[in-house]
Order: structure tokens, then C-alpha cells, then sequence
């Protein structure tokens, strides 16, 4: 019994030992990140100088070729978007009410108030318009900068003025060349990072080139030009860029908080300037405290960024005219909820370094359990304090998304058949494989994920990270940056299996994530060092194909793609709608009227002639999207006296009813207005084309011109693909 307990004092007290010794490494690890300036104040010999200066103008002038490098590839990628949009839509030899049509999809609406600020005295009464509009939704005075985010189209108008720009740039190009420059941007972040990652611009130049080649998944710019995601997304790039920067361990004091700043800045801008800002911060904040959790990323930089992101959430609520869904936002919750969670995680940590491996792996998993409570709690008591917001709706949206919740209410189902909401096809991945870049994807995300992992288990071995990496260790999944962006893409991509509107932000990830690890010597290093490589010596090896590897891919893309991307700057296209043109003339020519239509077309409207109309293409305003509701009751099976009840309460003039939709005949049922409305009706389940009712479809029997149709309503214009009907003001019948 003696010897037993002998035995296990003995064990006690090397695990003790085992504890110290990891705890001195650790602490030895934070002196000599704290303490690196103290040490390099020794004497160095001449020699030494001599080769510390040359080393530094050597870096001086990698540096100075790298930004070259990144400033080029945007300009080059503004100047092919300013040249495409130029040939897609003969911008520059049309009128301006042609150009003004030619913004696809309704996303003319926020060029629409960029005039209006334009033509207003000065600023600053074109400002207090935009916040008591009551000219735009028929009965009511809403702030169109807070409900809108019409920020880009303030500081456009505010800088179009104060550069004098009205003599020399007309109005409609300074707003293009302003987000096509944005775009620039964007490119030159790509470059950035994934240079930083892999410490070579061959990475960056391939990150664009893939890019540039897939930018039909990258960005929508060509599918609408003022929209919020092309104003924002480039300020996201950049504040992962600096991210990436503040992460890395090399980094020094200064250049740590000139990236902290711009991380700051890029934060607040992209939360300025899109309403679904925070979601996607919310996913970066989940991937910095998982690996805050597992010890990949050091948690005084994961404490600075949680900092950054309530400031930036602060001034955005303060100046979003206090706009409640920012404190119902799942980051607010988040940042919140981490407060009690670091508080037991201090308590607890030195609990957790204690124990066998399967003692720790359970305590890991209850802290992070831990950490998610708070933050669900936090979220819950949010919701029940603060007022009504959209927090309830959109978590409706997410049940029924993922198939937990049926529902037949119009504007869910509405919502989720948009093409942003619904899963992406199968020609997505296609289209990746087919320029190369998923199949390399999967390579350096394989990689990445199982070093990432050998490091959690060195970690939760008692083993403690080390802070100072060299080639020869074969760890990228070491590396704090590439943990982060390896947790962050995988995310993303499961985001993009659900929603295929986050395509646009994970397409551009991989080809900066891809074009880092096929350029990356650690990355050829890990993975010969696992295959344990005797003929040739790994590193050299390594160091040959990170060169070599991007040169294959550059090449062959170069000679496949390249002359496509040239073709399609010489195509010569023409998008134009004469029924639209026809409609708009007519519009122009009434008298100011209120008119009902669908949201794209009444974005349209309401940019070319400045009618007021019953609702937006807005599609995160649940109280525009009840009006939108009401306004395709013209497509359902309803009475006209019903119909017209609906669009007399919303003082409707004129209604417009768009054959296109009328007439859909597409084979995919479930996703047709007239669908949708009939199952919000009661009238007949939503993936089923035979629907029940005594009364026939509005739109159709609306043409026929017989009673009751004719006492309610009345046709004055129409084409091959717009009738337009007067809602006739005196009805013999009381409400």
C-alpha cells in the first residue's frame, strides 16, 4: 500500500514538474516577445551591421516592388471593369435616362438619392432631406440613410463637390470610377495578403489572376453596380489584409498598430456601409475565439480585436441615427457574451493544463461550450429587453432554411427564393474546378487542416507552440495568420453550401488562400517532411516548387484565359429594353402620382422619373417588404374588390402589372410569385401548380374589361410587357 502510494506521489509530482516546465517555456515565450527590444540593444560587430543594412535595403526594395505590384494589378482590374461596363451597356453613347435604365436588378434606387444630393443647395439640406424623406414610400417619412445605408452615396456626393469635380467629371461617371476604384482596392488587398502569407508576390499576381478569372463568383459588380456589397466587400478585404498583418508573430511593435489601426478603420467601414456587415464580422469573431480557445492565436491580439469591433459596432449605431438591429446583431451578443467567458477562462486555466490528454480534450470542449452559453444567453436576454427588430425574423428565416420550420408566409418564402438566399448549383464548383483553383484549393486546405490539428495536439499534449518557426519544422499549421484564415475559409465555404450569395466573399478567400499555399515553401516543406523525403533534401525541393509550381499555374492560365478576358473587352454588347423605355416616357409624362409594381421595377421608377411608389427593393426591411406583399396581390387569385382595398390603403395611383410575371410558365414550381401567394393564401400548398378559389387569377381577368374589374380599375398604357391601370378614386362601396 506504501508502495502504491509511493507511486502515485511520484506521478503527481512529475506531472507537476511537466506543468512548471511548460509554463516556463510559456512565459519564456511572452519575455521574449515583450522583451525583444531590451535584446537587441547588445553590441553587434561591424560585420554584422554591414549585412543588417544590406538586408534591410534588400526588404526596402522587395517591399517597394510588392506595392508597385499590388497599386498596378487594381488599376490594371479598374481600368478592364471601366472598359466592360463601357461595351456591356454603350454607357458612354447614350442619353442619360438610357443609362440611368441600364442599372439592372433596381440597384439604380441608390443613384437615385446620389442625384438628389447633387441637385440639393448644399450638402448639408440634401442631408436633412435624405433623414425625413417622406417623397419616396407613398405615406410615410422614413430616414433614407438609415434604412437604406446610403453612406456611400453621401461621401460620393460630399467628395464630387468639394474636388470640384462638376466641371470636368459628369455626376454618373465620378460615382462609376468611385467603385470601380473601390474594386481596385479590393484587388490590391488580395495581393497584400496573400504576399504577406507567403512572403513572395508571385502569390499576390496569382490571388488576382484567379480573380480576375472567376469574378463572376468574386463580385457583383456587373450584376449591379451601386449595390452595398461593392462598396463594402473591398473594405472587408482590406481589414483582413491588416488582420493577417496584426496576427503574424514577426511583427513588431510599430507595424502591429499601424495594422491595428487599419483593421479598426476597415471594420467601422464595413459596418458602415452594409447592412449585413455584422453577420460576416459575427463568423470572423467565432473563428477568433475558436482558436483563441484552442491556443492557436495568442489572446491579448484576439482581446485587441474584440475591442476594435465594439468600437466600430458604437460609432456605426451612433451614426445609423441608433439603428436597434445593430443591438440585436449576433456580434454585439458575441462581444457581450465573451465578457464572463474570458473571466472563467482565466479562472480555469491553469484547470486545463492539468490532467491526461483526454482530461483536457473534455475540458476544452467545456469551455468552449461554455463560452457559446454566454453568448447564446447574452443574444436571448437582448432580444427580450430591447425592442422589436428584425432578430426575430431573421432567425425565422434561418428555421426555415435549413428545413426546421415550414412556414407558407409570403415574404419568408419570398425571401429564400431569392437568388442569394438559395444554394448554390453545381456550375459553381464546376466553373472553379475548370479554372484550376478548387482542385489546389483542396490541396493547401488538407495541409493546412491536419498541421493546424498535429499543433492542438502538441498543444493539449503539454507541449507548448513555438513562437520563432523556421522552414526546416515543416508547421504551417502553426502559424497564428494561417490558422485563422484556414478556420475562416472553411466557414465561409460552408456558408456558401447554404447561401449562394456568400459566394462573394469565399471566392475571393480561396484565391488568396490558394495562390499563398501553392507559393509557400512551408507549405511543399509540411507535407515532404510528412512523407519523410530522403532522396532529395525537402528543403530545397520545397523551395523549387513553390517556385515552380505557380509558374505551371500561371502559365497555362495565362494561355487559356487570357485571351477570353481580351474578347470579352472587344464584344460588343447591347442590353436594352424598349417596353421599359416606352414605360418610363409614359411615367414621365403624368402628372406625380403614387405607383404599385414589383420592388425592381419600382427601383427603376423611382430612379428615372422620381414618382413616389408603394415600396422599395429593399429586401432587410420587413416593414417595405409587407407593402411588396400587398402590392402582388395583383398576381394571386383575389377579387378586385379585395385587391383594391390593398392598394387604396397604400394611396395608390396607378399600378403596373408585368407580363413576365403573370405569364411565368418556368417548370420549377415553388419559387413563382403566383406560387408563393396562393400558398400564403390558403389557396393551395406552395410545390403545387393547382390551386383552389372562386376567384381567377387578378392580372389575367383584370385584361378582360368586364365588371367588376372595370368599376375598380382602369387601363391607360400598355405594351408587349407592361399594363398599367388607374386605381379609380370613387368606389360606390364603403370600407
Amino acid at each position: 500500500m506504501a508502495e502504491i502510494r509511493c507511486r502515485k506521489s511520484a506521478a503527481l509530482e512529475g506531472e507537476a514538474a511537466e506543468e512548471s516546465r511548460s509554463e516556463a517555456a510559456e512565459e519564456e515565450e511572452e519575455r521574449r516577445e515583450s522583451g525583444g527590444e531590451e535584446d537587441g540593444q547588445e553590441r553587434v560587430p561591424p560585420s554584422t551591421q554591414k549585412s543588417a543594412a544590406a538586408s534591410l535595403l534588400q526588404s526596402g526594395l522587395r517591399m517597394m516592388f510588392g506595392a508597385m505590384a499590388a497599386v498596378a494589378c487594381g488599376m490594371l482590374y479598374a481600368g478592364y471593369l471601366s472598359g466592360f461596363h463601357d461595351r456591356k451597356f454603350w454607357f458612354s453613347s447614350r442619353q442619360d435616362l438610357e443609362r440611368e435604365a441600364s442599372f439592372p436588378g433596381g440597384s439604380g434606387l441608390y443613384y437615385h438619392y446620389y442625384k438628389r444630393l447633387l441637385a440639393a443647395p448644399s450638402f448639408s439640406s440634401g442631408f436633412y432631406e435624405l433623414t425625413a424623406d417622406n417623397g419616396t414610400v407613398s405615406g410615410r417619412t422614413i430616414n433614407a440613410v438609415e434604412r437604406l445605408f446610403l453612406y456611400p452615396e453621401l461621401i460620393t456626393s460630399f467628395l464630387y463637390r468639394v474636388t470640384g469635380s462638376q466641371n470636368r467629371v459628369e455626376p454618373v461617371s465620378f460615382y462609376l470610377g468611385s467603385v470601380f476604384g473601390l474594386q481596385a482596392v479590393c484587388v490590391s488587398a488580395l495581393f497584400v495578403c496573400s504576399w504577406a502569407l507567403s512572403g513572395t508576390c508571385v502569390a499576390g499576381m496569382l490571388a488576382v489572376s484567379w480573380f480576375v478569372i472567376n469574378r463572376q463568383d468574386a463580385s457583383r459588380v456587373e450584376q449591379g453596380v451601386p449595390l452595398r456589397e461593392n462598396w463594402a466587400l473591398p473594405f472587408f478585404s482590406c481589414q483582413v489584409a491588416a488582420l493577417t498583418g496584426f496576427l503574424s508573430r514577426s511583427t513588431g511593435s510599430a507595424s502591429e498598430m499601424f495594422c491595428y489601426l487599419i483593421l479598426s478603420a476597415c471594420s467601422f467601414s464595413f459596418l458602415l456601409l452594409w447592412e449585413l456587415g455584422h453577420y460576416f464580422l459575427f463568423v470572423q469573431g467565432v473563428c477568433l475565439v475558436l482558436l483563441d480557445s484552442l491556443g492557436l492565436v495568442p489572446p491579448r491580439k484576439t482581446a485587441d480585436v474584440y475591442r476594435a469591433y465594439l468600437g466600430s459596432l458604437v460609432l456605426v449605431y451612433l451614426a445609423q441615427f441608433q439603428n436597434a438591429s445593430l443591438l440585436g446583431s449576433p456580434l454585439l451578443s458575441l462581444l457581450i457574451g465573451l465578457v464572463p467567458a474570458r473571466y472563467f477562462q482565466r479562472k480555469m486555466k491553469m484547470k486545463m493544463k492539468m490532467g491526461r490528454l483526454g482530461a483536457r480534450v473534455m475540458k476544452l470542449l467545456l469551455h468552449i461550450h461554455l463560452v457559446f452559453s454566454c453568448v447564446f444567453t447574452c443574444s436571448f436576454l437582448m432580444k427580450k429587453l430591447l425592442p422589436a427588430s428584425g432578430a426575430d425574423f431573421t432567425l425565422q428565416l434561418l428555421e426555415a432554411k435549413l428545413g426546421l420550420n415550414s412556414t407558407a408566409d409570403f415574404v419568408t418564402n419570398f425571401l429564400l427564393c431569392q437568388e442569394a438566399l438559395r444554394a448554390p448549383g453545381q456550375d459553381l464548383f464546376l466553373r472553379l474546378t475548370q479554372t484550376s483553383l478548387l482542385p489546389f484549393y483542396v490541396l493547401v486546405l488538407t495541409v493546412c487542416l491536419l498541421s493546424a490539428l498535429q499543433a492542438v495536439f502538441r498543444r493539449l499534449s503539454g507541449q507548448p507552440i513555438s513562437s520563432s518557426l523556421r522552414l526546416e519544422d515543416g508547421r504551417i499549421g502553426e502559424q497564428p495568420a494561417v490558422a485563422y484564415h484556414l478556420l475562416h475559409t472553411l466557414l465561409l465555404g460552408v456558408l456558401t453550401l447554404l447561401f449562394d450569395g456568400v459566394k462573394y466573399l469565399w471566392t475571393p478567400y480561396v484565391c488568396m488562400f490558394t495562390a499563398f499555399g501553392v507559393c509557400s515553401p512551408d507549405l511543399w516543406m509540411t507535407l515532404f517532411k510528412w512523407l519523410r523525403l530522403k532522396s532529395v533534401h525537402p528543403v530545397v525541393l520545397s523551395l523549387i516548387l513553390s517556385t515552380t509550381v505557380p509558374t505551371i499555374i500561371g502559365f497555362s492560365l495565362w494561355r487559356e484565359f487570357y485571351p477570353r478576358v481580351l474578347a470579352e473587352l472587344a464584344d460588343l454588347q447591347e442590353i436594352y429594353d424598349p417596353d421599359l423605355m416606352e414605360l418610363i416616357a409614359w411615367i414621365r409624362s403624368q402628372a406625380p402620382a403614387v405607383f404599385a409594381g414589383s420592388p425592381v421595377l419600382l427601383g427603376t421608377i423611382k430612379l428615372c422619373s422620381g414618382s413616389v411608389v408603394t415600396s422599395l427593393p429593399v429586401y432587410s426591411d420587413l416593414d417595405l417588404l409587407r407593402r411588396t406583399e400587398d402590392t402582388f396581390q395583383v398576381y394571386a387569385r383575389m377579387s378586385a374588390e379585395d385587391v383594391y382595398k390593398r392598394l387604396a390603403a397604400h394611396r395608390t395611383a396607378y399600378v403596373i402589372v408585368e407580363e413576365s410575371i403573370c405569364s411565368d410558365v418556368q417548370l420549377r414550381t415553388g419559387c413563382r410569385v403566383k406560387d408563393l401567394l396562393d400558398a400564403a393564401n390558403g389557396q393551395a400548398a406552395r410545390f403545387q401548380t393547382d390551386s383552389f378559389s372562386k376567384h381567377g387569377r387578378f392580372c389575367q381577368e383584370v385584361k378582360m374589361n368586364y365588371s367588376p374589374y372595370t368599376n375598380y380599375f382602369t387601363r391607360v398604357f400598355w405594351n408587349r410587357s407592361y399594363h398599367v391601370y388607374r386605381v379609380n378614386p370613387v368606389i360606390s362601396f364603403q370600407y
